[in-house]
């Protein structure tokens, strides 16, 4: 089935900012092919509630870090992030990921909105966009369901690759508001200082590495099993993250613990206090569309999302999952 593209008419150009209002369900709809997407992004059930109400553009969403297979960085087009916009999964099982909604240029109108055009022609149905929630049956599993978002489909919503030496990808994100200069200046620092030590793990003998060819920031576990604490934390909760030296002390070789990875974007968040949004029990596995069942239920932070500092300046917003262990309770 051929994508549908959007009319050069409704790509606006917008810019961080910039207060926007999301089109109503019929001018959506219309915009939307056979699968209800639109350029190969879906245009998800959890969206319809935003139809009619006011938004400030948070990111232009000009790209995406795969967190599919881990392959870098991909380009998305006529895209943005609105501030406070998120999935609240209800049509994908009670996913509680809470992802940062994509949404493409055609849904969305400048405010003041200008003088009504045409009655939009009949284009996706209701019925469409949720059946378009369930990816069909794996035949070796016929009864487990299966998702489609957003978040499973970038990569065909978004299948150009950006490699790190593209130094448009970074102009961009200046002029566009993603980034400040600064910020981004740091990236870059921090980008090639990874870069060589990914090259020196492959060739130069252990001794002439550094920090033995880790990347910044240095996150060193070294735990053979990790501990386990249970806090029975609960939405509306104050808690601290605990500081570096007291996380690092429960992480495995692999920076995790449990199987949970501890990222380096979360470090800039050690010592800071911070509300508890939800308890995360089950989540959409993004490369096979499963509901995962989490054993140890882990814990979103309010406000608390990566930046992409050490990530090329993504601006996804994803929430990172906190085990327990990490946070202690403020009385």
């Amino acid at each position: 089935m051929q994508t549908q593209e959007a009319p050069v008419d409704q790509v606006l150009n917008l810019r961080v900012g910039e207060i926007v209002e999301v089109r109503s369900e019929a001018e959506i709809l219309a915009t939307l092919d056979g699968r209800g997407e639109l350029e190969s992004l879906p245009f998800m059930p959890e969206m319809l509630q935003y139809c009619g109400r006011r938004f400030r553009v948070d990111k232009l969403a000009v790209k995406l870090c795969n967190t599919i297979g881990s392959t870098g960085m991909y380009r998305m087009r006529n895209a943005v992030h609105l501030a406070a916009a998120r999935c609240d999964g209800q049509a994908h099982g009670g996913c509680q990921a809470g992802c940062l909604i994509y949404w493409k240029e055609a849904w969305l109108k400048r405010v003041p909105a200008g003088e009504p055009g045409p009655a939009p022609a009949p284009g996706c149905t209701l019925a469409t966009l949720t059946a378009a929630t369930r990816r069909p049956a794996d035949p070796a599993t016929p009864d487990e369901e299966r998702y489609a978002c957003q978040a499973t489909e970038l990569l065909r919503a978004a299948p150009e690759s950006i490699p790190a030496w593209d130094g448009r990808q970074y102009l961009q994100d200046v002029r566009s508001g993603n980034a400040g200069a600064l910020a981004m200046i740091r990236t870059l620092g921090i980008g090639l200082f990874n870069e060589y030590q990914d090259a020196s793990r492959r060739l130069l003998p252990r001794p002439l590495r550094i920090r033995a060819g880790r990347r910044y920031p240095f996150i060193e576990g070294r735990l053979q099993k990790t501990p386990v604490q249970t806090l029975g934390l609960q939405p509306g909760e104050r808690v601290r993250v605990k500081r570096r030296e007291e996380i690092v002390a429960t992480l495995d070789a692999n920076n995790a613990n449990r199987g949970m990875s501890f990222d380096g974007e979360m470090l800039r968040y050690c010592g800071q206090e911070a509300r508890v949004l939800r308890r995360v029990e089950r989540i959409i596995d993004e490369k096979s569309g499963r509901m995962l069942r989490l054993k140890n239920p882990c814990i979103i932070l309010d406000d608390v999302t990566c930046t992409g500092a050490y990530h090329r300046q993504c601006p996804r917003g994803i929430y990172p999952y906190w085990r327990e262990i990490w946070l202690e309770r403020v009385e």
